[in-house]
């Protein structure tokens, strides 16, 4: 990956942003249910079509996350990015780059847990955003189930985003890769960008309390499946995101 470079000292993560925190909040209760019930409206439309408008309200969120907390954020390798459709490996700290990478990638289906899709006014709006939804206990069907739903994402033109991590991790803290991510992108033959960042400092997990700071996000090589096993995916990707 790009080598990493050491923001300066006036660009670390700073004071608490108690009154950004507040106006964070308060767009979330004004503008997730004019956003769930626009979704609802233009479900008829074409799928990206119907993505691009529903991304607008994660533009909005990050824009206030950047105005009222200060948290800004810089992309590095961008230009590793393929020009055809990819699967994303992304490090996961916190519910910032669910949002980000709506503006910083190209489209995307991000890979979650089916039960996210049930949530009031948030689900609704995210099961119009062609996700693809698993439900872990089903086994083997759903993995059958997660392959066909990439495959059609893939050949609408969609990327697809997975945290094989499967869950929000705080920095400095890792877990083993999931086989699954690696097994769909194996069977997808598509290339596989690993993406490392830095999120969880300024958005910390399940707090309501954002920090000023920069967020950087790292995109490396892409990973050509090919003749690899998952566990070689898995291994290949997880040394990419850890020394970027």
């Amino acid at each position: 990956m790009t080598e990493k470079t050491t923001p300066p000292a006036e660009e670390k993560t700073g004071s608490v942003a108690v009154f950004g925190s507040f106006v964070l909040a308060l767009w979330y209760a004004i503008g997730t249910p004019l956003f769930a019930l626009t979704a609802i409206l233009i479900s008829p439309l074409p799928a990206p079509l119907r993505y691009d408008i529903i991304k607008q309200w994660s533009a909005v969120t990050i824009f206030c996350a950047r105005v009222f907390c200060g948290i800004r954020c810089r992309v590095v390798g961008a230009e590793n990015i393929p020009k055809e459709p990819c699967v994303f490996f992304s490090r996961h700290e916190s519910a910032w780059e669910t949002l980000a990478f709506q503006g910083m990638l190209p489209r995307q289906s991000l890979v979650l847990r089916r039960n996210l899709l049930s949530l009031p006014f948030f689900g609704w709006g995210l099961r119009r955003m062609s996700p693809i939804a698993i439900d872990r206990e089903r086994g083997a069907a759903a993995l059958r189930r997660m392959l066909r739903q990439g495959e059609e994402r893939l050949r609408d033109g969609f990327c697809i985003v997975i945290f094989p991590e499967g869950t929000r991790m705080p920095p400095g803290e890792s877990r083993p890769y999931r086989r699954g991510g690696a097994w769909l992108a194996k069977k997808l033959a598509a290339p596989i960008v690993p993406v490392a960042l830095d999120s969880g400092k300024c958005w910390p997990r399940n707090a309501f309390f954002k920090r000023r700071g920069l967020i950087t996000v790292r995109i490396g090589e892409p990973i050509n499946p090919a003749g690899k096993t998952p566990e070689e995916i898995n291994q290949e990707s997880r040394r990419q995101i850890e020394n970027s």
